[in-house]
């Protein structure tokens, strides 16, 4: 991706979180010219990848596969002592069009909540013990303390204030509604690992490659310096 398509993105992130009245903690408003001055008391935003962060997963598609996102709070499975929370928090940002694709977590169960905006789409699938798609049995789902069973490949909506707990080994993807507008999700889970716990079918990347055509808006959260 173009450092300028990073930009135009985060700051659409941002416009959508105002509009949703959900205040950021102060790191998320650090510029790139700040955090050059940032010493070992922010440590943690850089040891558990709090901040800013954006996917194309890999493909060089980001208005088609991907979407903007904060971490707002994590723990860290290899650091437990120094950083000893069992939880993260996250929001995700999704246009119409974009699509995060099919995958589960080994580890990790999170709710996935509609913050504002349009409708999110989540299908859903069983895992089968090899990890492909329990595409024949249905799957048992939990919205907002409802328990629900849907045949398998369903679509769950998520209207603004509505949730799902996703488990384990559920297979889940997202995207927008088409003619609902853009969404801003909440993702509330356990500690977050997204080198060890993403399982994607079919596989896919993680982080873009970045062309710098123009100076960084603020730093995603692989690209914090050095504390000094």
């Amino acid at each position: 991706m173009k450092r300028s398509e990073i930009n135009a993105a985060l700051r659409e992130m941002e416009q959508m979180i105002r509009d949703c009245r959900f205040p950021l903690p102060d790191f998320c408003h650090f510029t790139p010219e700040e955090w050059q001055s940032k010493g070992h008391e922010y440590d943690e935003i850089r040891d558990n990848l709090l901040g800013w962060d954006i996917t194309d997963y890999g493909l060089g598609r980001f208005d088609e596969v991907g979407f903007s996102l904060i971490t707002l709070r994590n723990g860290n499975l290899k650091k437990p002592d120094q950083y000893p929370k069992t939880y993260a928090e996250k929001l995700l940002y999704l246009r119409e069009g974009q699509y995060s694709p099919m995958h589960f977590h080994w580890a990790k169960m999170e709710d996935i909540i509609n913050r504002g905006g349009g409708t999110v789409l989540i299908r859903v699938y069983n895992s089968l013990p090899d990890e492909a798609l329990d595409k024949e049995s249905p799957v048992t789902v939990h919205l907002d303390g409802r328990t629900v069973t849907v045949p398998a490949g369903s679509q769950v909506k998520l209207r603004p204030g509505q949730s799902i707990s996703i488990t384990p080994g559920l297979y889940h993807d997202f995207e927008v509604e088409k003619g609902t507008g853009p969404v801003l999700l909440g993702e509330v889970s356990q500690v977050n690992d997204d080198a060890n716990d993403n399982r994607f079918n079919p596989p896919v990347g993680r982080f873009p490659a970045i062309e710098e055509d123009e100076p960084p808006y603020r730093l995603l959260c692989t690209e914090y310096p050095r504390a000094k």
